[in-house]
This record gives structure tokens, sequence and C-alpha cells, in this order.
């Protein structure tokens, strides 16, 4: 295989590049507020929307105009996307793509549907969900589970090109949308569970052609960093600063894989992803030569890296020397808010950890660091102090550790849980409140490791699980809240029964939509969280709210069709209480409050 970009040739491009425009269509598409052109609504992943016609006032009067079945049962993650007169909608595993006529309640226009090995389904770690399509000029862009990459005619549904981004084989799927920059598509890769070396790699959007790729973990020339102007909390990260972190060759098997949310600000040129677990999910097999616990750079951290050649102007890590499964890859929420009585441009985000961060998103300072769940008990906190070696680190709280000198020892009582205090289930920005509203899961978990051993396209994950409620609590799964960024703060909280994994959309009208897994969506107020509305759904909503007009009328549409992580009991037919890497007996109770079934909900204003 060639090397993607030899070092010297990358750094010297990020030397010289004079940050662009990004996609012009893709910018031009997100400018009108009558179009979801965009999984995440804009670059800046704020799914905020400007139509109003839906408001606090009315938004009780909201009714279902026309639902589609998509004909799969397995989670339904992500959203629809509209463009003009098209609806595109999206399915899990096989990955179908319907073009639907808003002018016809959604008749078909056409019907995409890939033909993949189904060997690839037990690969996937947690369901056969996928996070949606992309669309950008005259194209829409799939990243299947087997990770192949294509482009089709938005128009006909035929193929254009396809590019193939890994191998099932050795464990490397997909779950993950695409994120259209300019005249290339950055894509993604899913599989730390069975050791795959995480990596984004760019796309011609015309051809198909691989232009660069960006690993996570490796040589510097093959993550793409330059050792003296890539920075990690404004210093330099030096020569081989991921290679002396890893025992010997373990890095190649090392995970940080990239499944989740990209965002994209063009006036530095820089997008933005997250790494996620180092593989094993045994700590000590991961330890250094000394035994001692070993950072195992740059899994669980942030990156910022130059579109056009994929090098990064900074990095931050979260969670060194990961013990818990805290991936980093949940989204990275671009906007410009008040830290320290300050204007800061920001970078938002809320990690599985149970911290949210803000960031600059230019210089990567680290301006906030805070729990967004008050039961987080695995860290005392993140050590602000410029002057202390300790600066940005999380204080591990011994007694949550399940690196316990080598042994395999049950920890029990940690919070939050593996699937974090959130997953990969979108927040939303608000510009008029200048709130972050947030679904998130209020869980614990108990963790064992155990020793496992590396055969390529087996699991490698080396822990048993159960989850459970966060005790001394409201006695539910989940809360929806509304974050201050710039504060660190809580400023409302709504409790849920089950994790609210249905990804948030904030509006101009002042409401806020969510879904839950038992299937409602629900309004609420922006300002109180006052629950102004709600309806239940066919299945358990993991797929994001979404709003367009079309005719002179608002609409909100959101998928429903149970699944994902913690619905993988139901989707899998899983009773075993470990199953599911321990979501089965944690989200048990689910089963007596809903069922499977893809179906697209759209609703309307009489």
């Amino acid at each position: 295989m060639r090397r993607y970009a030899l070092a010297g040739a990358a750094l010297a491009l990020i030397a010289s590049a004079v940050p662009g425009a990004a996609n012009d269509d893709v910018l031009k598409q997100t400018a009108k507020p009558e179009q979801w052109a965009i999984q995440t609504g804009d670059y800046a992943n704020q799914r905020y929307s400007k139509l109003n016609q839906i408001t606090r006032d009315n938004v009780k009067n909201l009714r279902v105009a026309w639902t589609f079945s998509t004909g799969v049962l397995r989670g339904h993650e992500g959203s629809p996307l509209v463009i003009g007169d098209i609806m595109y909608v999206h399915t899990p595993f096989p990955n179908i793509v319907y073009a639907l006529d808003l002018k016809e309640d959604g008749k078909i226009l056409w019907k995409y549907e890939p033909k993949q090995d189904p060997s690839v389904i037990p690969v996937m770690c947690c369901d056969t969900v996928n996070r949606g399509v992309a669309y950008a000029n005259g194209k829409v862009f799939l990243h299947q589970a087997d990770t192949t990459v294509v482009a089709l005619d938005a128009k006909t549904g035929k193929e254009v090109w396809k590019a193939v981004n890994g191998d099932p084989k050795k464990g490397e799927t997909n779950t993950a949308t695409v994120l259209p920059v300019k005249d290339k598509l950055i894509v993604g890769v899913s599989g730390a569970e069975f050791g795959v070396r995480g990596r984004v790699t760019a796309y011609d959007m015309n051809t198909g052609k691989l232009v660069w790729r960006a690993y996570s973990i490796g040589p510097d020339d093959e993550i793409l960093v330059d050792p003296e102007k890539t920075t990690s909390l404004g210093k330099p990260i030096g020569k081989d600063s991921s290679l002396k972190t890893w025992t010997g060759d373990q890095w190649k098997i090392g995970g940080g894989t990239t499944w989740g949310w990209y965002s994209y600000d063009p006036e530095t040129n820089l997008f933005y992803h997250g790494t996620g677990n180092p593989s094993t999910w045994n700590p000590a097999q991961r330890a250094g030569p000394d035994g001692k616990p070993i950072d195992q750079k740059w899994t669980m951290s942030i990156f910022a890296r130059d579109a056009d050649t994929g090098v990064a102007k900074w990095v931050y890590q979260m969670t060194p020397f990961d013990e818990w499964d805290f991936d980093g890859i949940n989204e990275m929420i671009l906007a410009d808010i008040k830290v320290g009585g300050q204007t800061r441009k920001a970078l938002v985000h809320f990690d599985r950890n149970g911290l949210a961060y803000t960031l600059d998103r230019v210089t990567g300072e680290l301006l906030v660091a805070q729990k967004f769940d008050p039961q987080v008990n695995w860290t005392t906190g993140v050590v602000m102090d410029k002057n202390s070696p300790q600066y940005g680190r999380p204080q591990v709280v011994d007694k949550y550790s399940t690196f316990k000198n080598g042994a395999d020892v049950n920890t029990k009582g940690i919070c939050p849980a593996a699937l974090g205090s959130k997953d990969q289930q979108p927040a939303a920005f608000s510009p008029t409140t200048g709130l972050f509203y947030v679904p998130t899961n209020h869980v614990c978990m108990d963790y064992e490791p155990f020793k496992v051993s590396y055969t390529a396209g087996q699991p490698y994950v080396g822990a048993t699980l159960s989850m459970f409620p966060a005790p001394g609590s409201h006695g539910g799964m989940g809360n929806f809240i509304a974050w201050d960024a710039g504060e660190g703060k809580i400023k409302w909280s709504i409790p849920e029964k089950f994790s609210a994994w249905g990804g948030a959309l904030a509006t101009a009208g002042g409401v806020v939509f969510y879904g839950t897994l038992e299937g409602y969506l629900k309004a609420v107020d922006e300002k109180d969280g006052k629950e102004l509305f709600k309806f239940k759904t066919p299945s358990g909503i993991i797929g994001n709210v979404m709003t367009y007009m079309h005719g002179g009328k608002q609409y909100v549409a959101v998928l429903s069709g149970v699944g994902g992580w913690a619905g993988i009991g139901l989707a899998a037919g899983l009773t075993n209480p470990t199953d599911g890497l321990g979501a089965v007996g944690g989200y048990a109770g689910l089963r007596d409050y809903t069922n499977l079934g893809g179906t697209l909900t759209v609703f309307q204003l009489p």
C-alpha cells in the first residue's frame, strides 16, 4: 500500500495553504432554512433551524402529516435530508437509500439498495446503525456498513463512483455519516472493539480517488502531525508523541477509531473529529513496561485538522489511558460564546466520560471542563492550572479505576457506564439563548477486565460489563439538559425513564425537540424545559429530529426504530444481561414500552 501522504509534503502544504471557501454547494444549501442539507444542520453542528412557524404557543397543535416505513427493523440513527422537493431517507444495514417526493407525501422516486455481505453484521459493535447520507454538488453520499463509500446521482440514484475504505474481515466497518468539504469527502472507520487502528480519509468528491489518510495513532507521518507545529494545550506535541505512549507495536491494533460526528470551520479551514477507545478494554494489557499507566495517544482525543491536507493543527486528549471505554467521538459544536466575560470562538464537546469541554477552536486552548451529570464519579475533575504538570488531565478516583496492578478485578459502581453520560446522540445549540440542549444517559456500571488475545476479525474487548441507573437520583436512566458552556453549568434538567438517545433540534420558534427510547417525540420550551408536546411514534427513537419547510408549511420529522447500543437487546434479540457489552441487562425494561420497526414520522400544524 502506497504512503497516502509523505510527512514533508503534507507539512509543506499546510504551511503554504491559505484558508479557502468550503464546498460552495454545501454552504449554499445549508443557508436555506427551508432545507435540511447536512445531517448536523450546518458545518458547525449546531442543529439549529431558523424556521419559526412552529412556536412554543402552537406546537401543542402538531399532528401527523404522513409516515413512511423503511422496511428495516434494526436501529435507525441519523435523520432525513431535504433538498428542494426531495427528501433523502436512509436505513440501517443493508443501508437502503430512498428519494421521496415531498409534493406527494413521500412517493418513492428512487431506491438504492446495496448488495452487502451479511457477514458484516456480527462484526458491527453495537447494532447495524448508520447515521445518514450527505449531499453536495448533485450527489448523495453513502458510507455503507462494509466501508464502501458510494456517490449517487441525486436525481436518479445511479452510482457515480464507489471506493472501498476498509476490510470487514479485519473488523473494519462503518456506522457514521460523511463530511463533504470543498472538493473532498471525509470519512471515518469503526471497529476499535476488533483492534482496528482508527483513521480519517479524504476522497475526491468527483472521482472517489483517495487524497489523504490520517491515522489516530502511530508514527508522525501517518497521523499527519508536525512535531514542532502541531500543539496540545498550547505546546508542541514533539517527535513520536503517539509512539512513545505505546509498548512495542501495540499501536498497530490500538483502536482510536473515528465513527462519530465531524464539524468544519470555513474561516480557518479546520475540521474537527474525535477518536475512540484504545484496544483492548483491559487496561492491564496496555500498561507500560514498568506496569504503570501510559497515555496511549492519540486515542480519546479531539483533533483539529486542515481540510486540504489532513495535517493536525492541534489535538487534545480527554481520557488518557482509558479504563472505561469512554470514546471521544461525540460531536464538536462550533459556536461563538462568552467565556469569562469574553466572546470566544469556541468548540463545545460533551464527552462520553461525563465531562463537557469548551475549547478555543482556533488554538485548542482549554477554557472549561465540568461534569454535565452530577453522578459522574470516576474523576474529581480536570486540572485547569496551566502551571501544573497535570494541566488538562482528569484526576482519577482510585476506587473507580479498573486498573488494579494487573489483576482482573470487578470494579463496581462506576459512573458513567461505558456508553457514557452521552453517546453519539447529538446535542443542539440555540444562538438565541446561548444554551446547549443535550440528550444524556444517567447510567452506571460494574466493569471486570479479563485477558484477551488479538485475532484479526475477532472481538478484542477484554471486559465484562453490567449497567444500571445511577443510584440516589430520580431512578431513571436519562436526562435532557440545558447547558451553559461558558460557565460549565446545568441550567435545567428533565428526567427520563430511559436514556435520551434521540438527537436534539433547537428552533427559532423557541422550541427544542428530542426523542426518547420509548418512542416519544417531545417538544419543550427552550427557556425552562417545560414540556409543550409529546407524541409516541411506532418504535423507540434513536434518530435525530430535523425540520424543513415545503409549500409554505414548516414540518418536523424523525426516524423511529429502536436499537443502537442502548436498544441492542431488542434490536438483536439478546437476553443475556451482559450481552451488548452490558447494555442488554441495563435496558431490559425497554421491552415493556416499545418494539422494533423503522418508520419516518412527519408532523405539521393544522
